[in-house]
C-alpha cells in the first residue's frame, strides 16, 4: 500500500486495493484484519474551481466558433433568440455574404452556453455583451483574449479565433462528412473562384480542396 501510495495515487483508488486486500485475508484466508494498522486513506475535499462571468464568456464563444463554424464577428452578434434549443441550432444574422443562415449547435456546446447565461443573469437581448457599455463586443477583444489564453497554455502552434472556424470544418470533413453541410454551416457560398483550403491538424497528409461555389474534389 505504501509502494502504491508513493506512486501518488488517489485516495480512492487506494482505498480500492485496502477493501480488495481485506476481503481476501477476511474471507479467502480467515485471517484476522486490523483496520487500525491498515487505516483507510482519507480522500481529500478541495473547494472546486470557479469560473468568473467574463471567463464564461469567451469560453462560451470560443466553443460556439468551433463548434459551429461562426466567424468571430458573427458570434459576438449573437442574441439570445438566435440559439434555438428546439432544433439544436444557431440563427446567424448579418454574416460576410449579407445572407442569413443556420447552422447546428451540438449538446456539449449548449450546456456551456446555459450556464453562462444563468451566470450572466439570463440576458435577453445581446448574448455576449461588453461588460462596461453593455453593447456589443469587438472583434479586436476576442483576438486579445485569444492571444492571451495561447500564450498561458504555451501552445506551439500560433492559434487565433478565426483558426477556430477552419478547425471546425477540417474536424467535420475529416471522417468522410458531406461537403454541403459543411458549405452550408460555414455560409462559404460566394462567385470567387478561389480555393478554400483546410489542411487537417491532425493528420499532414490528409488535403481536402473546396471551392467556395461548394464543389468538393
Amino acid at each position: 500500500m505504501l509502494a502504491k501510495k508513493e506512486e501518488g495515487l488517489k485516495a480512492t483508488t487506494l482505498n480500492l486495493y485496502n477493501s480488495a486486500i481485506r476481503f481476501f485475508y477476511r474471507n479467502v484466508l480467515h485471517i484476522l484484519w486490523d483496520d487500525i494498522t491498515v487505516p483507510r486513506m482519507i480522500r481529500e475535499h478541495r473547494l472546486p474551481t470557479v469560473l468568473t462571468v467574463d471567463e464564461l464568456k469567451y469560453k462560451a464563444m470560443f466553443a460556439t466558433m468551433y463548434s459551429s463554424g461562426m466567424r468571430v464577428s458573427e458570434v459576438i452578434h449573437l442574441h439570445y433568440d438566435d440559439i434555438s434549443r428546439t432544433n439544436m441550432q444557431i440563427h446567424v444574422r448579418d454574416t460576410k455574404n449579407r445572407m442569413d443562415r443556420y447552422t447546428i449547435l451540438s449538446k456539449r456546446c449548449l450546456d456551456i452556453l446555459t450556464q453562462y447565461w444563468f451566470e450572466k443573469g439570463r440576458p435577453r437581448g445581446i448574448l455576449f455583451p461588453n461588460k462596461f457599455t453593455g453593447n456589443y463586443l469587438t472583434v479586436g477583444t476576442l483576438e486579445q483574449v485569444m492571444r492571451r489564453a495561447v500564450s498561458d497554455a504555451a501552445l506551439l502552434k500560433e492559434a487565433t479565433p478565426h483558426g477556430l472556424r477552419h478547425s471546425f470544418a477540417t474536424h467535420l470533413m475529416e471522417p468522410g462528412e458531406n461537403g454541403k453541410i459543411s458549405r452550408h454551416c460555414l455560409d462559404t457560398v460566394t462567385q470567387n473562384p478561389r480555393k478554400f483550403i483546410f489542411m487537417s491538424a491532425t493528420n499532414p497528409l490528409w488535403e481536402s480542396k473546396v471551392h467556395l461555389t461548394g464543389k468538393i474534389f
